[in-house]
């Protein structure tokens, strides 16, 4: 919804990709009162980001078959993905508009001063995970499986494995030897889709992970393997050493390590929890 104005979307699960409606998108931000007269606005604006140099977006934006507002039939749909709308809506002059346009240039000032000094990117994600909620310690755990994902993928890199898929299939191999499942089937577990999978982990579920991804990292230094068929051997190693330690707490306690929590279910409980706290601070 943008404004009471529905926005059409399909999520695809192999690209983990949003896609979003052009037309709609369009009809919101400038007030078109018909589809008819949205999808006229966005063939000119089509020409027009054609003349600024723009054919690639426009080649690469892909169609899908969307439900019509009029008849409930599905019919094919210009889309785009986040990128590539927040490229069209920057050739939309509108008021509306305007408020994404500011919000592009503030994203691309606080990049450039990332890259000159790095450190500002640590310190925006400690800001980023406070304002979500999550507690002090959950930052922490957090930062640290940074880093052992770092040098996890720096050790896959001097290894022969390839960045992209080759880093998605072994980190397949490390969760399924831990976890039980692939990637994907964790995060479906978790109803996430976009989101990234460590930040609705539980303190214990990043340990495990992080264990995991760290045993692995010291593995591939030892037996050297080259190449993906020996480091996927090794990552499965590495990640079975984590998956007999949650074994073991599963015993010792009687519950599953691995929940259906993410962190909305996650920080909503701790906020609760603070709230009856408080009240019975208060009543002492």
């Amino acid at each position: 919804m943008f404004e009471h104005q529905p926005i059409r979307t399909a999520w695809d699960e192999n690209e983990e990709e949003w896609y979003f409606s052009i037309v709609d998108t369009v009809s919101a931000l400038t007030d078109q009162n018909t589809q008819r007269s949205a999808s006229t606005y966005w063939s000119v604006l089509k020409k027009r980001l054609k003349d600024e140099g723009a054919d690639q977006l426009l080649t690469n934006c892909k169609q899908l078959k969307m439900k019509s507002p009029k008849d409930g039939k599905r019919y094919k749909t210009d889309v785009a993905t986040t990128e590539q709308l927040l490229r069209i809506i920057q050739s939309i002059p509108s008021k509306k508009a305007e408020p994404f346009k500011m919000w592009l240039a503030q994203v691309g000032r606080e990049r450039i001063e990332e890259i000159i000094d790095p450190e500002l990117t640590i310190e925006r994600a400690l800001a980023t995970y406070a304002q979500k909620g999550y507690p002090a310690d959950w930052i922490n755990q957090r930062l640290q499986t940074i880093r052992a994902r770092k040098e996890l993928t720096d050790a896959w890199k001097e290894h022969g494995v390839e960045e992209g898929k080759e880093f998605a299939i072994l980190t397949d191999e490390v969760t399924k030897a831990w976890a039980g499942m692939t990637t994907r089937q964790y995060k479906n577990l978790k109803g996430l889709k976009k989101e990234n999978l460590r930040d609705n982990m539980s303190t214990l579920e990043l340990a495990l992970n992080m264990l995991a991804e760290a045993t692995t990292t010291e593995l591939t230094k030892v037996q050297n393997p080259s190449g993906l068929v020996e480091n996927r051997e090794v990552a499965k190693q590495g990640g079975s050493v984590a998956g007999d330690a949650r074994k073991t707490i599963e015993a010792q306690t009687g519950r599953p390590v691995i929940s259906s929590e993410n962190a909305k279910s996650m920080l909503l409980n701790s906020a609760v929890v603070g709230m009856i706290e408080g009240v019975v601070k208060k009543g002492e």
